[in-house]
């Protein structure tokens, strides 16, 4: 497919189309990543039918660089906290450092929930096909936690879904899931908003009015449909 797309909605619609071809047993739950991955979760979770919910996850960065991630923590009951154990020992940091900092991103995690959810409890995923959306990957190491805390909780299948993500992300991530769902795969990759036309920052009321939206009447995407073998992208 190619890019840009017009905006997170219609990435949201073609991301719909594709995996509305496929097909899983059992109930599905979509998780968006916040909070641009709401707009694009809201979409396919109205085709598919299915619940959406959030996908909150903080990464705990570096302490001399914050954008190196030796960890991050992903909400549940209880919160799961991945930690990448090669960064932390060259970062050198510990386990009580980690945890420190975990505390502390669990309050704005808790926040989110608060503002966007109203406190609600996360939906249940064990036994579930749990398909996470984003709108878009870089490097992926946000996600690739996010992945791993999901599979502790006993899902029945894990899917990744995005629009866009670059072609060396895409392999090692696949490691993760047991399907992957990924619209573009431009080379070069230099950053996801290059690859829609509108890529505005998404506020709280815009997360707001797509979780709203989840939970209005599915548009209709023309002849697709789900098939009983469907394939796998």
């Amino acid at each position: 497919m190619n890019t840009p797309f017009s905006d997170r909605t219609a990435a949201g619609r073609a991301l719909a189309q594709r995996l509305m071809k496929m097909s899983w047993p059992g109930r599905t739950v979509v998780l968006a990543l916040p909070r641009g991955g709401v707009p694009i979760g809201a979409e396919v979770a109205r085709a598919l039918g299915a619940p959406l919910d959030l996908l909150l996850v903080r990464k705990i960065g570096a302490p001399q660089q914050r954008e190196l991630a030796v960890a991050a923590v992903v909400d549940g009951q209880p919160p799961d906290i991945v930690v990448d154990e090669e960064t932390a020992a060259l970062a050198g940091v510990d386990r009580a450092w980690i945890d420190a900092q975990a505390a502390h991103e669990l309050l704005e995690i808790e926040r989110r929930r608060r503002i966007y959810l109203g406190g609600r409890a996360p939906l249940p995923v064990e036994g579930a096909t749990v398909i996470v959306v984003d709108d878009g990957i870089a490097t992926g190491t946000t996600v690739r936690a996010a992945l791993k805390a999901l599979r502790r909780r006993k899902p029945a299948r894990l899917v990744l879904a995005v629009p866009v993500a670059p072609s060396d992300t895409r392999a090692q991530l696949s490691a993760e899931v047991d399907d992957l769902v990924c619209l573009a795969e431009p080379s070069p990759f230099h950053a996801i908003g290059l690859h829609y036309i509108d890529f505005h920052q998404v506020g709280d009321d815009e997360v707001l009015a797509a979780l709203d939206a989840a939970n209005a009447p599915p548009v209709q995407l023309g002849a697709a449909a789900r098939s009983p073998h469907g394939s796998r992208t």
